[in-house]
């Protein structure tokens, strides 16, 4: 082998340095743009691709999954009874077990828990907005699909093997739940779904029963 002289060995390190660097710059601007992407969709990568606009209980459910929170309505004991709504947590099952039931995790601290044990009759908003999905259409774009949920917001006996699966679902999704105050008497509540408005597209609601919704295989 010969033997490189000095100018020459110099030059060689420095190019081999600047490729690593290169290397190094492409890695971090790929790390940078993931990270980004998922800070689009709420800080975490959506755990399943958007299902086909025409099933509609595959779109129903597949935005109630993948959704954390939405605008929960109840009817207001303060109010006389003017519809009051709530930016709630929810989660409908642990990531890969979705169940289309919105579980909650509330206190009568907060006027929806006492408006709901007041008067079960409730519903649940939700927005593909957040998720990241919509583009840049507004939120009242048709493209942009929002479902609302009604029916009865209702405590899960905290005895029931429901109880345990509910609570499994939003520690999963809302792990700073597992640290509110004891104190505050956080219960689980659950909406019993009766009724199922979605626009998904241009054209208006989407028909759909919540028998077809509840029985969808995620």
């Amino acid at each position: 082998m010969h033997k490189l002289s000095a100018p020459v060995y110099l030059h060689c390190v420095i190019v081999r340095e600047m490729k690593n660097m290169r290397s190094k710059a492409v890695y971090c601007f790929w790390v940078l743009f993931l990270l980004g992407f998922q800070d689009c969709c709420e800080g975490r990568l959506l755990a399943s691709s958007k299902p086909d606009r025409d099933n509609a209980a595959a779109y129903a459910r597949w935005l109630v999954s993948q959704a954390t929170w939405g605008v929960l309505n109840t009817l207001s004991i303060e109010l006389e009874g003017a519809p009051f709504g709530n930016v709630v947590s929810f989660s409908d099952g642990v990531p890969d077990k979705s169940t289309g039931v919105p579980y909650f995790y509330l206190t009568t601290l907060d006027p929806t828990a006492r408006n709901a044990l007041k008067d079960h009759r409730s519903s649940i908003t939700i927005s593909e907005y957040p998720l990241g999905t919509c583009g840049k259409v507004d939120p009242e774009n048709p493209v942009c699909a929002k479902i609302t949920l009604t029916g009865k917001l209702v405590p899960v006996d905290a005895n029931s093997e429901e109880s345990e699966l509910a609570q499994a679902a939003l520690f999963a999704k809302h792990p700073e739940m597992k640290g509110w105050p004891k104190s505050h008497d956080f219960q689980i509540f659950k909406l019993e779904t009766e009724n199922i408005f979605m626009i998904n597209w241009f054209g208006g609601s989407k028909p759909l029963t919540v028998d077809e919704y509840l029985k969808y295989k995620v």
